[in-house]
């Protein structure tokens, strides 16, 4: 059955929202809406399956596997399984973008 959600429905950490299939169903991905201020972003991790990127709005540094991938609104950066990534919001205001994860749960083995 078809679900519609409203943001405040949707599982807060800071200031991104969460959303996790298997919360709501048979559902083989996850998202995160990320809004971050400048200087922000999480420490390098990986997953045992890909993150895929879009960038909205402002600009991001990712270290994907030790290589720095700078990224502006309407790019789209892909950490493959197992690649160590981590991003920060390097321009000067916010960054808002979406981070899709190929799992139905969040996976995360932090490295820093």
């Amino acid at each position: 059955m078809a679900e519609l959600l409203e943001r405040h429905q949707l599982n807060a950490d800071g200031t991104s929202l969460e959303f996790e299939g298997f919360e709501h169903g048979d559902v083989g991905v996850s998202f995160i809406l990320v809004t971050g201020l400048p200087g922000t972003g999480p420490r390098l991790h990986r997953h045992p399956y890909a993150e895929v990127f879009v960038v909205q709005e402002g600009q991001a540094t990712f270290t994907v596997e030790g290589k720095t991938i700078e990224a502006v609104a309407g790019q789209v950066v892909v950490a493959l399984p197992g690649e160590a990534h981590k991003f920060v919001n390097s321009g000067d205001g916010p960054l808002k973008q979406i981070d899709i994860h190929a799992t139905d749960r969040f996976i995360t083995d932090w490295l820093e």
